[in-house]
Order: structure tokens, then C-alpha cells, then sequence
């Protein structure tokens, strides 16, 4: 599709959010924001991330793209809030800049994978699962029984392959080794402040300071603002009061139920 407004935002700023748990639906959102971006050829784009993180492939696939991006000319300065961990932590370093607020939470570079072991429950209740599979792996994780040696030793080897993929990110996108990146790559949080010391963000500041940063690096007005793009839809009881929380609760609910046995780039508390 060619914008009809191209031309005029060339000298215009983008802005994207990423909050909340990153899954599927946060990557066609942002996916297709950063394909309006590309195509109305704006020249910077604030990408604010308050995230926890998420899906392994949801946020490699957001990063991928906003490396994309860059590649176009588009200078991507993103902006960390309340938190900006893990699967957070991994889009960001996409960024050419990275500005945080000195109290954000951040880090948590790590994989988390979790399964559940209800066997003693079910037991107890007299239920009993019949399994019928192709190979000696095939059910790793049921609930209905413990994991063996073996099938613990291959999931580690999983998650270590997750991890030196993210571990090589993060090094690449802040210019660090692999080796500086595995120092504070154990899985542990700290403050906006810590991370700017440990070399994982570039400024201390908060949204209107990236703004400023984005603008300067893309030579735009000191005053330009932005075009949020890829709003989340609006549920229909979102004006209700309590609603956030009910909505907090279902996509923390949601997340622990949708991606249990799955390896996540997710910061748990």
C-alpha cells in the first residue's frame, strides 16, 4: 500500500508499545506496526517496552524485525518503564539506543522452562493417565509423573541452547562479549541505575528523554512528537472498575496455563 501521507512522515516520529506478557498476539500487534513504520519511511521510532517478557519466538521475531528496520535508515531508540526483563531485555537490545527509568526492573536474561507434577494429586483422587507414544520422549513433561534423569538432561540441553542464543544477542546488541554478558546472565534482576553500570542501557531517563534522543538522532524537530502505532484493540470491559486487575490475573493465568512445558524468555517472581 502506498501512504498518501508518505512524504509528510518523513519528518514525523513513530511510537510503539510493547506491555505485558509477549506471546503471540504482542507479535502480529507489533509485527504489523513495524511494517507501517517501514512503509510510511518514518525517520525514528520510540519503541517503549513495559514487559516482563515472553515466548521464546515471539521475541526473537520482534527483534529480527526492528534489526530490519534499522537496516532501513529508521533510527530505534527504545524507552524502559515500570519493567523490562527477560524476553523485554532481548527486544530492547535491538535498539540502537536504550534509555531506562533508574528504578525499572530489568534483566532476568535467562530461559525458564516448567512443568507440572501432579502425580501424588492424582493419585490421591485415583485418577490415572494410560499413555500410548512413538518414542521414549514423547510425553516429557506429563503432569502424571516425575521427569527421569535422562529427559531432564535433554531439556537442560534445550535451555542452554536458548540461552547462548540470548546471551549472543545481548552482546551483540550492546557491544559487549559473550563472556562480559554471562557475568550478570544468571537469571538475576536489577535496577534501571545497575543496569546502565553493567553496560545493558545506554541513558537513565525516562519516556520524554527518548523521545529527545530519538529526535536527535534522526535530526527531527527537538519538539516532534510522536504517532503511537499497533494499539492493542479495546476489550468491552475495560471501563468497568477492577477491570485492569481482572485482566492482569487472566493474562498471568493465561500465560502459566498456554505455555506450561514451554521455554520461556519470562521474568517469574
Amino acid at each position: 500500500m502506498v501512504w498518501p501521507w508518505r512524504r509528510k512522515s518523513r519528518r514525523r516520529m513513530a511510537r510503539i508499545a510493547i506491555e505485558g506478557a509477549i506471546a503471540s498476539g504482542t507479535r502480529k500487534r507489533v509485527l504489523k506496526a513495524l511494517r507501517e513504520v517501514e512503509q510510511r519511511e518514518f525517520p525514528a521510532l520510540l519503541l517503549r517496552i513495559d514487559s516482563p517478557g515472553g515466548t521464546v519466538g515471539d521475541s526473537q521475531e520482534i527483534h529480527a524485525a526492528l534489526l530490519r528496520l534499522r537496516e532501513k535508515g529508521c533510527h530505534v531508540v527504545a524507552s524502559f518503564g515500570n519493567i523490562s526483563a527477560s524476553g523485554g531485555v532481548y527486544i530492547g537490545v535491538a535498539a540502537e539506543k536504550i534509555v531506562s527509568n533508574p528504578g525499572c526492573i530489568t534483566g532476568s536474561i535467562g530461559v525458564i522452562l516448567r512443568g507440572n507434577n501432579l502425580s501424588k494429586l492424582l493419585e490421591r483422587v485415583g485418577i490415572r493417565f494410560e499413555t500410548v507414544k512413538s518414542g521414549a520422549y514423547k510425553d516429557i513433561l506429563s503432569p502424571d509423573r516425575a521427569l527421569s534423569a535422562d529427559e531432564r538432561e535433554l531439556l537442560q540441553a534445550l535451555i542452554d541452547s536458548s540461552y547462548a542464543q540470548f546471551v549472543d544477542a545481548v552482546a551483540e546488541g550492546r557491544g559487549l562479549s559473550p563472556d562480559t554478558v554471562r557475568k550478570f546472565a544468571d537469571g538475576r534482576v536489577f535496577s534501571g541505575a545497575q543496569g546502565k553500570e553493567l553496560g545493558l542501557v545506554d541513558e537513565l531517563g525516562d519516556e520524554e528523554r527518548a523521545r529527545a534522543l530519538a529526535a536527535e538522532l534522526a535530526d527531527l524537530d527537538e519538539d516532534c512528537k510522536p504517532i503511537t502505532l499497533g494499539k492493542p484493540k479495546k476489550k468491552l470491559l475495560a471501563s468497568l472498575p477492577g477491570s485492569s486487575v481482572v485482566a492482569r490475573l487472566a493474562e498471568m493465568l493465561e500465560t502459566e496455563l498456554s505455555h506450561s512445558g514451554q521455554a520461556l524468555w519470562l521474568y517469574r517472581p
